[in-house]
């Protein structure tokens, strides 16, 4: 996120230019020793997170993370060994067809964030003459009143620019239930009201990926492929010549695209790999958190939010044609209207986005599990939500396919697992499991595990319940440094071996960028149900 201004209840974000935004969404490091498919899922949370930010009014973030998806596909990926196999090539040929989505909106983004920061800048200048004028004279009325007029009107101009509030996770919980209730119920109206339109889901899916290209992989032949690279690495070019202000008189301008659709993306699908393909072993450090420009810690946080600044926006009820309408709440809270902190740092000073967690997940969770725990075996589930106001909150616990050992719990059938994700409009923030016997600890295994997670995302949490011990239960993730390169370098094999590095993970809740926050609500899902 941009670097804020100011503090307090209000904390304003100063725009980036689109060279600034650019730049940053270029750093970051690739490596092809990372699996594609775990590169995959990264690119597609990256689209998934766009179109939040997109559709909560974030311009920059969603110019971010497009670009930064764009950069990652046509730079890195083609190249990457596991792309000369069918399974890659089919996948990256989905990839290449999401980054045609993306550069389009780009080309629609960049007048929008040219205008908001020239206006900015603008008023930061009319603000800093006032400023000089009052100081020089400070006995000389301004021309349309005293100087506590134009300062309101200008902060007031500056808000529109701005239009959220910066706040602290750990003062404002209900506040976040509240965002979270709202809008998770408006995205699953959103959705039945689909299903009520009359549009199949695989109507819908087409819509997802922006463009009718039902046999664009089976046509996908090494000439073709390699005319397809080469345009959209001359769009990636001239999007990049559009940010460095050098356009080439001779070109020809593009044509206007119409909009693609604010609706969810289609993503990559991941095939299923080896029994145990919950376990990743990634040997290089993958992709930096791409959600902050500013990795020092903000200053202290600020009181509670006043309640007379809530934004509120009417909710319109879903039309539906020939159906009853969907009953909506009246008004409510709009996540556009505000902006969750930073509320944790990882060791290389990044900053992580605060994860909300219902307090009575882990207590269903365990009821989900007696059974297996009364047979010393461990279970395992997948902790799924959403991102609402640059928070993640937990709202979906899934249980998968598995199979179970006193010490091991080992996921099947991964691509059904990401199907239903993808499917429900859902993110994978972590995992929890069960330690039958043993205490509240991350074995080896645990944290190669864990690994495979927080490469795809760095806000990824594990949760161990230890129902038999004290504590019984805790929620970790792995430092970075040195956690994270120790296990991402690890050659060792076997189900359980040492790692000489010491802290290699560390409690992401007392302290950390976990909260927990009462009633917040969740639903479980059984995949080892049949229905």
């Amino acid at each position: 996120m941009p670097a804020e201004v100011g503090s307090g209840t209000r904390a304003n974000s100063r725009p980036l230019d689109v060279q600034q935004i650019a730049k940053e969404a270029e750093n970051y490091e690739y490596n092809p020793n990372v699996p594609l498919k775990l590169w995959l899922r990264t690119a597609a949370t990256l689209l998934h997170e766009a179109n939040i930010y997109e559709n909560e009014g974030n311009q920059q973030q969603t110019y971010l993370l497009l670009y930064r998806h764009a950069s990652l596909v046509l730079k890195h990926l083609p190249k990457h060994p596991d792309a000369r196999l069918p399974d890659g090539h089919a996948s990256l040929a989905q990839a290449m067809k999401e980054v045609e989505v993306g550069l389009a909106k780009l080309d629609q983004l960049q007048p929008q964030i040219k205008k908001k920061y020239e206006r900015y800048e603008k008023l930061a200048e009319e603000r800093a003459q006032l400023q000089a004028r009052r100081l020089d004279s400070p006995q000389t009325p301004l021309p349309k009143g005293d100087w506590r007029f134009h300062d309101r009107t200008t902060r007031r101009a500056s808000i529109d620019v701005i239009e959220t509030h910066s706040i602290n996770a750990g003062d404002n919980k209900d506040l976040a239930v509240q965002l979270a209730r709202n809008e998770i119920q408006r995205r699953s109206l959103a959705r039945k009201a689909t299903r009520l339109a009359g549009i199949s889901e695989e109507t819908e899916q087409e819509r997802r990926t922006g463009g009718d290209w039902a046999n664009w992989e089976e046509a996908f032949t090494n000439d073709e492929k390699n005319i397809t690279m080469n345009t959209l690495s001359q769009q990636m070019q001239k999007v990049r010549a559009q940010v460095d202000g050098k356009s080439n008189g001779n070109e020809t301008k593009p044509q206007p695209k119409s909009p693609a659709p604010r609706s969810i993306y289609n993503y990559p699908a991941i095939e299923p790999s080896h029994r145990g393909s919950i376990i990743h072993s990634p040997t290089v450090k993958p992709l930096e958190p791409f959600h902050t420009f500013n990795p020092r810690p903000p200053p202290p946080p600020p009181k509670d939010v006043d309640p007379s600044l809530s934004p509120i926006r009417p909710t319109k009820q879903p039309l539906v044609d020939g159906a009853a309408h969907i009953n909506s709440p009246i008004d409510e809270i709009s996540p556009a209207g505000y902006s969750f902190k930073p509320s944790a740092y990882l060791e290389n000073g990044n900053p992580l986005r605060t994860v909300f967690l219902p307090p009575e997940l882990r207590h269903k969770f365990l009821a989900i599990a007696a059974t297996n725990t009364s047979k010393n075996l461990e279970t395992c589930g997948i902790l799924c939500g959403t991102l609402i106001s640059n928070a993640l909150f937990i709202s979906r616990l899934v249980i998968p396919e598995q199979e179970s050992t006193s010490d091991t719990c080992e996921m099947l059938n991964e691509s059904a697992l990401f199907d239903y994700v993808d499917g429900e409009d859902l993110m994978v923030l972590g995992w929890i499991h069960t330690h039958p016997t043993q205490t509240c600890f991350m074995s080896s295994r645990d944290v190669h595990t864990h690994c495979g997670y927080q490469v795809m995302m760095p806000e990824s949490i594990a949760i161990v319940c230890a129902p038999s011990k004290t504590p019984d239960w805790g929620v970790f993730r792995l430092t970075d440094p040195p956690g994270m390169p120790a296990v991402l370098n690890c050659r060792q094999t076997g189900i359980f071996h040492p790692h000489s590095e010491p802290d290699i993970y560390t409690d992401a809740l007392r302290p950390g960028h976990v909260f927990e926050a009462k009633g917040l609500e969740f639903e479980v899902h059984d995949m080892r149900v049949k229905p």
